[in-house]
């Protein structure tokens, strides 16, 4: 695994990371209304931005008084394909494991 997608899944390990994604993932928020749901200083919500941000799963612009912020769904794209990938390594795992077990019942059968 690449030095990027350790550093999403680390972003996204934290369940107020996480939250925020999915808020985002509705559409673009101020840093003020990322806030509201928490119960956390504006440092400590800073500090989870720049972590968001440095991941490569957010961007922030500057419009007036406001810092919107918003997915940057590149990354995200990333996550799908890597996750897709190690489905298919399973899948196939698996059906090998099955093929193996049936292999062994119907030799133990046999021999009986």
């Amino acid at each position: 695994m690449n030095e990027q997608l350790s550093q999403v899944f680390a972003a996204l390990g934290d369940p107020t990371r996480l939250a925020m994604i999915e808020r985002l993932s509705r559409g673009e928020a101020t840093v003020q209304e990322l806030m509201e749901p928490f119960d956390i200083s504006p440092p400590a919500i800073s500090r989870h931005l720049k972590v968001l941000e440095q991941a490569g799963l957010i961007t922030r612009g500057r419009a007036a008084q406001t810092r919107p912020c918003q997915l940057a769904p590149g990354r995200l794209q990333e996550v799908a394909d890597w996750t897709v990938r190690m489905r298919s390594f399973w899948d196939e795992s698996f059906d090998r494991m099955d093929e193996y077990l049936a292999t062994i019942v119907r030799n133990k059968e046999d021999r009986t």
